[in-house]
C-alpha cells in the first residue's frame, strides 16, 4: 500500500489496525481466484448432495457448564470444540466421509484431520486442518483452534496444516447464521456445516420447551457415499452430542 497516502483515524492522527486493513482493500486477487478456482472445480467434478439435522444440545452446553466451573478461566472450553470432537468421531463411525477422491477411486484417510474454515481479516478464507481431533482431549483442542486460528489470521500457518485435511468444517454461527451449506474442497470427499446454537422450540413427551439446538448439514460426493450413509454420518454426530462425557 501506499504509506504517503495513509490517514490515522486514532487519537492525534495516530494509525490504527483498522486504518491499516481498510487501505489494504480487498484480499489480493490471487487468494479470492484460488478459492474460486477451488470452488468451480468442486461443482464441476463432484456430484454434491446436502442433508441437514437439527440437533439439541441440552445435554451438551449443561455437561460444559458444569465443566467450565472447575476449569480455570484460561482452560476454559467453547462449544464449537465439543462440535469438532463429535464430528471427528462420527466420520470414525462413517468412514465414507473421511479421505480423498483421486484418480478414479475413494481413498480413506487413516487419521480424523479437520480442516476448520477460518475467515481472514482482509478477506478470504483458509482451512487449515487441526490433527488427530477424534483422539485428543477437548481442553488440548481448544488450545490448537486457539492457535491455529491466531497463526492463520497472522500469516503464521504450516504447509503441512494446509494440505492434510481430510474433512473439513465451516461454521457461520458466529456471524448469526442458522444453516450454512457448503462446497467440498477437493479431493476431500465431504463438508460439515454447523450454524448458530440457538434456543428452539422442542417437542419432548408431548411437551414444548425451549431449548439449545443447532442445524448440523452435511455435503457429500455422490461418487463415495450416498444419502444413506450422509443420514448414517449426522445420526453419528447426534448420538455423540447426546453424552458429551464421552467426548
Amino acid at each position: 500500500m501506499d504509506l504517503g497516502a495513509l490517514r490515522g483515524t486514532g487519537p492525534g492522527g495516530a494509525v490504527t489496525v483498522s486504518d491499516v486493513e481498510g487501505a489494504g482493500g480487498r484480499p489480493a486477487p490471487s487468494i479470492r481466484n484460488a478459492i474460486a478456482a477451488a470452488m468451480a472445480r468442486s461443482k464441476r467434478e463432484i456430484p454434491h448432495y446436502y442433508l441437514g439435522t437439527e440437533i439439541d444440545l441440552s445435554r451438551a452446553m449443561a455437561w460444559l457448564g458444569a465443566e467450565n466451573a472447575r476449569r480455570g478461566v484460561a482452560e476454559r472450553l467453547l462449544p464449537v470444540v465439543l462440535l469438532l470432537k463429535a464430528v471427528a468421531r462420527a466420520a470414525r463411525e462413517v468412514p465414507e466421509v473421511n479421505g480423498f477422491y483421486s484418480d478414479g477411486s475413494f481413498h480413506p484417510a487413516e487419521a480424523v484431520h479437520l480442516g476448520v474454515a477460518i475467515s481472514l481479516r482482509r478477506g478470504g478464507l483458509v482451512a487449515p486442518a487441526l490433527h488427530d481431533v477424534d483422539r485428543k482431549p477437548l481442553g488440548d483442542l481448544m488450545r490448537e483452534l486457539n492457535d491455529l486460528v491466531a497463526r492463520a489470521r497472522s500469516g503464521g500457518l504450516r504447509s503441512s496444516e494446509l494440505a492434510d485435511a481430510t474433512l473439513t468444517v465451516t461454521s457461520l454461527g458466529d456471524l448469526g447464521v442458522a444453516t450454512v451449506y457448503g462446497v467440498i474442497y477437493p479431493p476431500q470427499v465431504a463438508l460439515v456445516g454447523l450454524g448458530r446454537i440457538l434456543e428452539r422450540p422442542w417437542v419432548e413427551g408431548g411437551r414444548i420447551e425451549a431449548r439449545p439446538a443447532v442445524t448440523a448439514t452435511l455435503s457429500g460426493d455422490h461418487r463415495v457415499s450416498d444419502g444413506i450413509r450422509g443420514a448414517q454420518f449426522l445420526g453419528a454426530l447426534d448420538q455423540r452430542l447426546q453424552a458429551p462425557e464421552a467426548l
